[in-house]
Formats: C-alpha cells, sequence, structure tokens
C-alpha cells in the first residue's frame, strides 16, 4: 500500500483509536489519532492531505460539526465516518456534506482498507491535487 498517504484517527474511544492506530501501523500507513475533534482542529492545517478517520459522537464537538469546519476551511481531507451509533439519516447527512465513505462498527479490518486503499490518490480516479 502507498504509505505516503497520511490517515488521521478522531475517535473519543481510547480502544478505537489503538485499534484502528495498530491495524494501520502494520500496514505502513502514517496515522495521527486524536480523541476529540478540537485537539484535531488544533493540530490540522487547511493545506493538510490524507484520510481522516472520525467518529459522529463525541463530546463537545461531533463529527459533523468537525466536518462542516473543515469544508469551512477548504479542506481537502477525504472523510471516512466510522459510529457504532448510525441512522439512515446519518449516511445522508454525511454523503451530502462530501463525506468519502460511513462505516459501521463493528466493520472488519478488510473493508476499512478496501475503502482506504479505493481513497489513495492513485486510486481515486484523477481527484488529488
Amino acid at each position: 500500500m502507498n504509505t505516503s498517504c497520511a490517515i488521521y484517527i478522531v475517535d473519543d474511544d481510547e480502544s478505537v483509536r489503538t485499534a484502528l492506530g495498530r491495524l494501520l501501523r502494520s500496514c505502513d500507513f502514517n496515522v495521527e489519532a486524536f480523541n476529540s475533534a478540537r485537539e484535531f482542529l488544533d493540530f490540522i492545517t487547511p493545506e493538510a492531505e490524507g484520510i481522516l478517520l472520525l467518529d459522529i459522537r463525541m463530546p463537545s464537538m461531533d463529527g459533523f460539526e468537525l466536518q462542516e469546519k473543515l469544508n469551512a476551511l477548504g479542506s481537502r481531507l477525504k472523510i471516512i465516518f466510522i459510529t457504532a451509533h448510525a441512522g439512515e439519516d446519518d449516511r445522508e447527512r454525511a454523503m451530502r456534506a462530501h463525506a468519502s465513505g460511513f462505516l459501521q462498527k463493528p466493520f472488519s479490518d478488510e473493508v476499512l482498507l478496501g475503502l482506504i486503499n479505493a481513497l489513495m490518490p492513485e486510486n481515486a480516479g484523477g481527484k488529488g491535487s
């Protein structure tokens, strides 16, 4: 897999961050994990590229609010929502706001890695910079 792509994880559940981080690092991805949307916003720049694995339900600022803020900043991050509590409204809302994917927990490693691989710049149909 292409390891030049950064993958960011934003989830308030430490066990989810740890498990996803281990999986992605085992595939040689560059991974940064954050326990809140605010912590991620303080870190990221609008020019950053990569893939964001984003939980929907988090305290203070939820995943949809973070997505809106990133869109307003002109972010080029590709967002994959991951959630344990999804309704069809959540999926539709995410996709209307240009999310690149939506996974309901639990999901298999293969499904996640397949989606990430499809979003890699060399596989995304020329949608890069």
